[in-house]
């Protein structure tokens, strides 16, 4: 999973737009994960997907406007396989399971996509802040309601349900970040299996969800 040099594709005869369209968005990808906004290229880019930068500019418009359908194109399937995988029907340790393996899963099988879609806003240029902002924004939400599930599910008194159900945000908020942040340590460190990644955000997770479910909350000090 370590960066590698995009491959150039060979020069390609007329195709459907929507087969072009994918061709430019998969050596866009690549050549932003690799560089990042600002170093990247349109001559590389139009090297990598194989077409001639006119053509490039006619299919998707500039380098920014390029970027955007990058970041929206990688958003949408990284929410598709989270969506995928946290099967509302079953438990909801195994719902929660379930949606972080798709996630690591995604990262695994999109690991240029998922460094796109990572990059710091302001390496990425700050015009696309709220591109990452938006979709980090549907993650915390998906997270939330996949907590909020748990809670309604679980046997927990009327009154911590109620406050847990008052917190799923800043939870979900911080499960996001925690996994962001395995997820780039994952990538540095890409012998680990996916599952056994996943396991241990689960487990760091769901030690304390899982109380949160049972009604049983850890307070301060002063509180007791």
């Amino acid at each position: 999973m370590h960066a590698e040099e995009p491959p150039r594709a060979a020069r390609a005869k007329r195709l459907p737009r929507a087969v072009r369209e994918r061709q430019i968005l998969d050596a866009a990808v690549a050549v932003f994960a690799r560089h990042g906004f600002h170093t990247a290229s349109m001559d590389e880019i139009s090297e990598v997907a194989g077409i001639s930068k006119p053509m490039l500019y006619a299919y998707l418009g500039s380098k920014e406007d390029l970027y955007v359908a990058c970041l929206r194109r990688e958003g949408e399937r990284l929410m598709a396989a989270i969506e995928a995988g946290a099967d509302p029907a079953a438990p909801p340790d195994v719902q929660l399971w379930r949606g972080l393996r798709a996630f690591f899963g995604f990262v695994a099988e999109h690991a240029d996509g998922w460094r796109v879609l990572h990059q710091p806003a302001s390496a990425a240029g700050g015009q696309f802040a709220g591109e990452l902002a938006a979709l980090r924004g549907r993650m915390i939400g998906l997270v939330g309601r996949l907590l909020v599930r748990a809670v309604s599910n679980g046997n927990v008194a009327a009154g911590i349900g109620a406050a847990t159900r008052r917190d799923t945000d800043g939870l979900a908020a911080a499960l996001v970040g925690a996994g962001e942040s395995m997820a780039d340590w994952w990538l540095a460190h890409p012998d680990e299996p996916v599952g056994v990644v996943a396991s241990r955000l689960m487990n760091l997770a769901w030690m304390g969800f899982g109380d949160l479910v049972e009604g049983r909350m850890w307070v301060p000090p002063h509180k007791r």
